[in-house]
């Protein structure tokens, strides 16, 4: 009992999702008699419903892989794994499947109505009662924690990525970044783009917070709905919103942006009718967050300042000559 309360004081100690992740399968490791146990991250591709070990076991460690999701080797469609399919249409907590001589749990975490990842153990036996019973008590104590580190990196309105984890994330993001060298005319690249809602003061000066909150909530919505789990989506305060693309060309990391200008400008907000944004964007790369935030938000006064409801790219200005002036590090000036 001793080692085991060890390891859930070791599992709540930490203040990051993944090293959580890693901490709670390194303690059902140690329960015994487990074979393998993994952390399977849900993702779409294509529309289509995908899964990939994002960590697991080999040989009594922990591994775990940054790899972005869509071009993870190791991906499958969830229609591989039809017991686990069927069990997450039904919304249950734990599934069990003999398979192969091999017994395995699932363990879904959800998030409002959504799994985004999914605890896997697999062991030689069947499970006993007592086996049930200790592991759902460390699922559980994991998924508590993870619900808590949830609700300290979100948004209390939107439910979105709030600004404080932009930093963490960002540079999770570009560390792929530096010395990529590739003869390819559109690579794919990490992309980084400011929403800002047009005309927004209006909107809470007319109708009121109330109102004003509501479309701040349903704009939130729409970039959820819009891009793909591993894109990052971040509400920075106010009507401003920040997404982190990954792994996308130009042409596709435009279109998407030009979807979701095009999504909003048609949608019949309650009360408030119609609205519209702009948008400012650019690529990553080797420089500071504040550096490539500044080429963004350049974009974006651009764009705001010539008609709004607008996408403009950060680096197509400065070839143009519209944008001359060029964001240092420690000294931002906007246009």
């Amino acid at each position: 009992m001793k080692p085991l309360l060890q390891n859930l004081a070791e599992m709540t100690a930490h203040r990051d999702h993944l090293r959580l992740e890693v901490s709670v399968l390194s303690t059902l490791l140690k329960l015994g008699h487990i074979v393998q146990v993994r952390a399977l991250e849900f993702f779409s591709h294509d529309q289509e419903a995908m899964l990939r070990p994002r960590s697991w076991s080999d040989n009594g460690k922990i591994v775990s892989s940054e790899t972005d999701a869509t071009s993870d080797a190791q991906r499958i469609p969830l229609a591989r794994l039809p017991e686990l399919a069927a069990g997450i249409a039904q919304h249950k907590e734990s599934i069990e499947s003999p398979e192969n001589g091999c017994h395995t749990m699932w363990l879904p975490v959800w998030l409002t109505d959504r799994v985004y990842t999914c605890l896997e153990i697999t062991k030689t036996h069947a499970f006993t009662r007592h086996q049930r019973d200790v592991i759902m008590g460390i699922f559980l104590v994991y998924q508590n924690y993870q619900r808590l580190l949830d609700y300290s990196e979100r948004d209390a309105l939107t439910g979105l990525l709030n600004r404080k984890t932009f930093e963490e994330q960002f540079s999770r993001q570009t560390a792929g970044d530096v010395g990529i060298a590739t003869q390819e005319h559109d690579p794919p690249r990490q992309w980084l783009a400011v929403i800002d809602i047009d005309h927004f003061k209006a909107v809470n000066d007319n109708f009121g917070h109330l109102f004003g909150d509501e479309v701040l909530i349903l704009v939130a919505n729409r970039l959820r709905a819009m891009f793909r789990s591993q894109d990052k989506v971040f509400r920075f305060g106010g009507e401003e919103f920040v997404i982190l693309l990954r792994s996308v060309t130009k042409t596709q990391a435009r279109d998407a942006l030009e979807r979701l200008r095009a999504d909003i400008e048609a949608y019949t907000f309650p009360q408030i009718g119609k609205i519209t944004i702009s948008i400012g964007f650019t690529a990553t790369d080797a420089s500071s967050s504040v550096e490539i935030m500044g080429r963004a938000d350049q974009a974006l006064y651009y764009a705001k300042e010539h008609g709004r409801n607008q996408v403009w790219l950060h680096d197509d200005l400065v070839q143009s000559g519209a944008l001359k002036v060029k964001v240092s590090r420690d000294d931002v000036e906007l246009f």
